[in-house]
């Protein structure tokens, strides 16, 4: 080993420049900080309500910047940072809905597992930033931590994905081959070719090579912006491509729908004990709609829509008021609620009320709410969950696709949250579907933004299977969503509304129905490798190198 001797004349040298290189450190670290946090406000900010999904690959954009070239574990710290400045704005819902009883910790504690996986993303993207072609790779690593974090703990939160920050883009369309997989990979490509643009303009390499005092090769200019310009090109080019086939198939035929919405007091956390207020404003709503269709003054609906948790049942399957409102109708009635099966167990499903069957088609919701529907660590979670006094048991999955049918329509179901995850619509519309429906219920969540979100993931499902989608929420936002993911007809929030609108019945299939999830595979695959292979790469380059 060679030890290198220090003068005393190199050590007064070398002062300045140490001090000068402590100072360039903490600016850098300080620019790296404001970047990253500023990246996931715009992140944020480019989501629903607001139609910004532009500003959704300039997030990005920023985040790959920040992790340029860094190390593995300081990438993981500003991909925290990123997270959190992203998931405390978008889940404050959550803050509104506990924070009274139980304060900010299970808004904190939520956004900072949440953020875990994006300091996971900010340690593979600062990984593979040295790597050929890496906006592909750092896009593909970002979209990885996503499917971990829609998956992981106690079944995942996909809330926030990249991909429904883009139904008013031109990103869109590209549900229709590769579901959100695809949209938010395309999001992220954009978004890291934009950042290697940046990086590879003649002032930002001089001025790198300044500050580093190494000397800037030249490189031919065409040769040096073909990878960056085809990462932002190609999802753009793509989409534009798609777009005429989205929602351009020939319909079967046509259905007339409604989506009651009753409404409910803006009580907040105090709604979870008024289930026979929140039925009794609804039973009302649908009355009147039968009134209006028995005056002639409404088009008898094909079947009529009522949203989740109206109903409460035991095994025996009785409701009255519901089969009375089905035979004035003379159409069914479609309920969402809480249902005991004969061995006791509860469930949340939709039931379907025929005017001359009764009960006759049930849905389970697939995706449970963890720390609400089912109580992870029961014994501990009542410090952070009104649900564990509310529900003394777990409620139980259901496993079979949702697919119900009033007359010629097969109306493929999914329950609230089911509507975050690829796997429940895609079921229904590989099961028959010609059409979807999403009750839900919000309304515990007052004014906030959470339904607004819900509603632009119902509307990527429209445009990933071909379908229209109708929405009843018991406190909005109700809508009925074309195959085009474009809206038809929606609600406000806290009003009582009925919608009545003739949709498109569709049984025609999209790429994305059947080859979705091995888009989303694919795309796993791309960001574990890339990963692997520049730690393989590290391995190899320490063990050859030499010892002196």
């Amino acid at each position: 080993m060679v030890i290198p001797r220090v003068s005393p004349g190199d050590g007064q040298r070398s002062g300045p420049a140490s001090g000068r290189g402590v100072g360039r450190a903490r600016r850098t670290l300080l620019a790296r900080l404001a970047l990253v946090v500023s990246a996931g406000l715009v992140l944020y900010w480019s989501g629903p309500p607001r139609d910004l999904w532009w500003l959704a690959p300039l997030a990005v954009a920023g985040f790959v910047l920040a992790v340029r070239r860094i190390r593995a574990r300081a990438g993981f710290g500003y991909g925290l940072l990123f997270g959190l400045a992203y998931t405390l704005p978008l889940l404050g819902w959550l803050l509104d809905f506990l924070g009274a009883q139980f304060g900010p910790w299970p808004w904190l504690g939520v956004c900072l597992v949440e953020s875990l996986f994006f300091g996971l993303a900010g340690a593979g993207a600062a990984r593979v930033s040295r790597l050929p072609g890496a906006p592909l790779w750092q896009a593909a690593v970002f979209l990885t931590a996503e499917v971990l974090r829609s998956s992981l703990p106690f079944g995942g939160f996909p809330w926030g994905r990249l991909a429904f920050t883009q139904t008013g883009g031109v990103l869109l369309p590209l549900a229709s081959l590769g579901g959100t997989a695809l949209v938010g990979l395309g999001a992220a490509l954009v978004g890291a070719g934009l950042a290697e643009t940046l990086v590879r303009l003649p002032w930002f390499r001089r001025d790198v090579a300044a500050r580093s005092g190494r000397e800037r090769r030249s490189t031919g200019r065409g040769r040096l912006f073909v990878v960056p310009l085809c990462a932002v090109l190609v999802p753009v080019l793509g989409g534009l491509a798609v777009l005429p086939t989205v929602g351009a198939t020939a319909s079967s035929d046509t259905a007339t729908v409604a989506a009651v919405q009753g409404s409910a007091p803006n009580v907040g956390l105090d709604l979870l004990y008024r289930d026979r207020q929140l039925r009794l404003n609804h039973i009302r709503a649908a009355r009147r709609l039968a009134d209006d269709v028995a005056a002639g003054r409404v088009r008898r609906p094909d079947f009529v829509l009522l949203p989740e948790q109206v109903g409460s049942w035991g095994p025996e399957r009785r409701d009255p008021a519901l089969r009375r409102i089905a035979e004035r109708i003379g159409s069914p009635v479609i309920v969402g609620g809480l249902a005991y099966g004969p061995d006791g167990r509860l469930s949340n499903r939709i039931v379907r009320w025929g005017p001359e069957t009764g009960a006759s088609g049930e849905y389970v919701k697939q995706h449970l709410v963890p720390f609400a529907e089912k109580i992870p660590l029961r014994s501990v979670a009542g410090a952070v969950s009104p649900f564990v006094r509310r529900f003394q048991q777990d409620m139980v999955a259901g496993d079979e696709p949702g697919l119900l049918r009033a007359g010629s329509v097969r109306l493929g179901v999914g329950i609230c949250y089911d509507v975050a995850y690829d796997d429940v619509f895609r079921q229904a519309a590989r099961a028959g579907a010609n059409l979807f429906a999403l009750p839900t219920n919000n309304a515990w969540y007052g004014h906030s933004e959470m339904s607004h979100q819900q509603l632009a993931m119902a509307r990527l499902r429209a445009v990933e299977h071909g379908r229209s989608m109708v929405v009843a929420a018991t406190t909005g936002v109700s809508a009925v969503v074309r195959p085009d993911g474009s809206v038809k007809r929606r609600t406000e929030q806290f009003t009582a509304e009925t919608v009545v609108s003739e949709v498109p019945l569709r049984s025609s299939n999209t790429v994305a129905t059947f080859l979705g999830r091995y888009v989303t595979w694919l795309v796993s695959a791309l960001g574990v490798g890339a990963v692997l292979t520049t730690s393989l790469r590290r391995y190899r380059d320490r063990a050859v190198e030499p010892v002196r």
